[in-house]
């Protein structure tokens, strides 16, 4: 792996995971997806996120997703294990277990039942830092009770106990902060709706939903957009405002249905979800094939 690409640079995609019928996990056809993920041009992989619908996993099943990931996963290509959980001590075994299991990096969330104080978060990295892989935050104040503010990320990163942030609060003005407050932090786009804008604000990453779908059309928008030549952003543009209306759909409370349903339509492995996650409204599921069909339409796949 090259001296100046991280392992969290680049196109990480927060894998879905597929069930079979009876909602028990397709490891391998969750195997299959990570050699599509591969050969399709991205970067790596991060499993065990929302998107992975992790907390609904037992601890036998939420182990072996990590340890198929890293089995199937081609040279070069990551795996950064998602490693939330209720408390540190759960999170520290997570990454623990993910070390053990050959991953290359973890993706962290602060304690997401409850809500910490800053110290409370600090000693949480602490415990995920522990078992020595690089940790990337995950901030969804959305979905969790704790926001990990710009002052808070920079004293995480100081400390060093992280080595960027996937900024998912979707308000690309943070990450100017962040490097404000932390120069040689790493920043990683979280939202796929704010990749342009992200991607002008200096993010090195992207832990990406659609591209479970779509990979080549947002691998290359992540190229042109974080490119930082000024000949590549009018293609971003028109690529961008393409695929927006598509790329919406993973910050919406539906988004794990909706990309599963995304992957269905152009001929992949979605599948169905765990409860409580059910089926879409008649209205939402049209609304996610017209927008996956418009994009094929277009070319893009």
């Amino acid at each position: 792996m090259s001296t100046t690409k991280k392992p969290w640079h680049g196109v990480i995609v927060a894998s879905a995971l597929q069930f079979k019928d009876d909602y028990s996990v397709d490891y391998e056809a969750f195997a299959d997806h990570v050699r599509f993920l591969a050969s399709s041009g991205c970067d790596g992989i991060a499993p065990n996120g929302s998107l992975g619908e992790y907390q609904t996993l037992s601890d036998e099943e939420r182990a072996k997703v990590i340890e198929t990931a890293v089995a199937a996963a081609p040279e070069g290509f990551v795996v950064m294990a998602g490693v939330g959980a209720y408390g540190g001590l759960q999170t520290q075994k997570w990454a623990q277990q993910a070390k053990n299991a050959g991953a290359h990096a973890i993706m962290c969330l602060p304690p997401n039942t409850y809500r910490a104080t800053d110290d409370e978060v600090v000693e949480h990295f602490r415990l995920a830092a522990s078992a020595g892989l690089p940790v990337v935050a995950y901030n969804n104040p959305i979905d969790t009770k704790v926001d990990l503010t710009p002052a808070l990320v920079a004293r995480l990163f100081h400390e060093g106990l992280i080595v960027g942030i996937k900024e998912f609060t979707g308000d690309p003005r943070r990450a100017y902060e962040i490097k404000e407050l932390a120069p040689g932090m790493d920043i990683l786009i979280g939202t796929d709706d704010t990749v342009l804008e992200m991607g002008l604000a200096g993010a090195v990453g992207w832990v990406a939903g659609y591209p479970n779908a779509i990979p080549h059309a947002t691998v290359e928008l992540y190229r042109l957009a974080t490119s930082g030549n000024l000949s590549d952003l009018e293609r971003a543009r028109e690529i961008y405002r393409d695929l927006h209306s598509l790329l919406r759909w993973d910050t919406k409370t539906e988004f794990v249905q909706s990309i599963k349903l995304s992957m269905d339509v152009v001929g992949l492995n979605g599948g169905v979800c765990r409860p409580p996650r059910g089926p879409l409204t008649d209205a939402v599921r049209a609304a996610v094939i017209a927008d996956t069909e418009a994009a094929v339409a277009k070319g893009y796949k």
